[in-house]
């Protein structure tokens, strides 16, 4: 069998320039010439063993790290975006789009950043925005989508983030009962910060923070997991200022809102990283078998939040089954998405009707399987299962959300929900990204046709559906 050669050169680059080397000085840590750097650089020559055997020891890497193809989501994104028939027949072949996001990441990200201008800016035309109008220079990316693109390609993981709410867990007793109450005695002596559970005036507030009286209301009708993530959360702003700001600085947003969102996205990290400590979380996830809802129990949290923290466990050398997870809502829009998978979400238009997320409100209480394919052949295990939320009485509004969690199906065989599957002889449901650029051509659910292909239509014939792909 042959062995796959490695090509990292974006990566080597990026890790030579946050160490502030220049390639000699890389060179001579390595113990290899200068022209090797920059050969490996350029990707004109593959890493060898002892090169990653050495980058592991000088630099704390995790191998894995090295021999994974981290330009998947991206080449995704690009493939997705360039499907837009305003590309006309400019169109790359795969290949192409796999040089460039292994060769010049940072050129696929300005190309997707442009074509998002470009899509935001005819959205707008067309809706006549009186935005625009008032405003010509604002930015047509919105800082939600900016946020969402930080933590997308940080894979979900902050490693420094995560080890602090690490040490906090240790302290405050992990597995304690009544973890809440220290919790909340922690943020009094530490921080002078006065917790109280009380019914506020508007059922749907979640917290309130009292600056003059250093009191923070957490709403009591909320549960004790929520309430914990809440109170660790406004934990994080308190105590890891200097930490938030350095992610943040490094992000080097576009706008004053995109920093206020992301800064409530890196709290909202420590909170969940406090509930469910990275090492603790891990092995009990192995004991268990990735059964979320025996961690539910284990560790006080609800199935959501067990889930998204299952797709944060990259750390290096310390990784889990690697996941991605979605929430969705009654009207089929993803409010929530990561993927440590080769499964990557779309960024333009809905999700796929034949995955069974959708399928999940149908089926309240019980979390459904599917077992699927995508176009590219890749196969998954996933779990889907729905919830809904209701912050007041009778005639309080209910939030109702459907969850998605899941693998490569290689991976089955680690999950208590894979026992019984053998993957030679079970059917994998067809599923895609998206209509506008899935290249199926008989689905049956077909919304729109895909955006890269000719059509015909034949007025003698009709089918499902009522065109045919060229």
């Amino acid at each position: 069998m042959a062995v796959r050669k490695i090509f990292a050169g974006a990566r080597l680059r990026a890790l030579r320039t946050h160490h502030k080397l220049t390639q000699g000085e890389l060179a001579a840590r390595l113990d290899i010439s200068a022209s090797y750097v920059n050969q490996i650089e350029s990707n004109q020559r593959p890493l060898t063993a002892s090169v990653m055997l050495a980058l592991a020891d000088g630099f704390n890497l995790d191998l894995s790290e090295l021999m994974t193809d981290g330009s998947d989501r991206l080449l995704a994104d690009l493939r997705e975006a360039l499907a837009d028939p305003v590309f006309g027949e400019a169109m790359p072949n795969l290949q192409e789009l796999k040089t460039v996001t292994a060769n010049a990441p940072d050129v696929a990200r300005a190309l997707l950043g442009l074509y998002e201008t470009y899509r935001k800016t005819n959205e707008r035309l067309a809706s006549v925005d009186a935005e625009l109008t008032r405003n010509p220079q604002a930015g047509l990316q919105t800082a939600y989508e900016e946020v969402r693109d930080f933590f997308h390609y940080a894979d979900n993981y902050f490693d420094p983030l995560d080890r602090a709410a690490e040490a906090l867990a240790e302290e405050l007793g992990i597995f304690a009962p009544d973890r809440l109450n220290r919790l909340i005695a922690y943020c009094g002596e530490a921080h002078d910060l006065r917790v109280v559970l009380t019914a506020p005036n508007r059922p749907d507030l979640i917290k309130d923070y009292d600056r003059s009286t250093r009191t923070l209301a957490i709403n009591a009708r909320l549960e004790p997991a929520t309430q914990f993530f809440q109170i660790a959360a406004h934990l994080a702003v308190m105590e890891q200022t200097t930490l938030l700001d350095q992610l943040l600085d490094a992000a080097n947003f576009k706008t004053a809102e995109a920093r206020a969102i992301a800064r409530m996205g890196l709290a909202n990290y420590f909170a969940g990283a406090l509930q469910m400590p990275y090492g603790a979380y891990l092995r009990a996830a192995e004991a268990h078998r990735y059964d979320i809802e025996e961690l539910g129990h284990l560790f006080g949290a609800s199935l959501e939040q067990v889930a998204h923290r299952l797709s944060t466990m990259q750390r290096p050398r310390e990784k889990g089954v690697p996941f991605f997870f979605a929430r969705v809502d009654a009207a089929g829009t993803i409010t929530k998405r990561h993927s440590a998978t080769a499964l990557q979400f779309a960024r333009f238009g809905g999700a796929c009707p034949l995955w069974n997320v959708h399928r999940a409100f149908e089926a309240h209480g019980q979390i459904i399987r599917q077992l699927a394919e995508t176009p590219d052949g890749n196969r998954y295990l996933c779990l889907a299962w729905s919830r809904e939320k209701r912050s007041g009485g009778y005639n309080s509004i209910t939030q109702r959300y459907a969850y998605a969690l899941g693998c490569e199906i290689s991976h089955a065989n680690r999950l208590v929900y894979g026992d019984d599957i053998e993957p030679a002889r079970v059917h994998f449901d067809p599923i895609g990204v998206s209509c506008r650029i899935c290249e199926r051509r008989t689905c049956p659910q077909r919304s729109v046709p895909p955006l890269a292909a000719d059509i015909s239509v034949d007025s003698d014939r009709r089918a499902i559906v009522p065109y045919q792909i060229g």
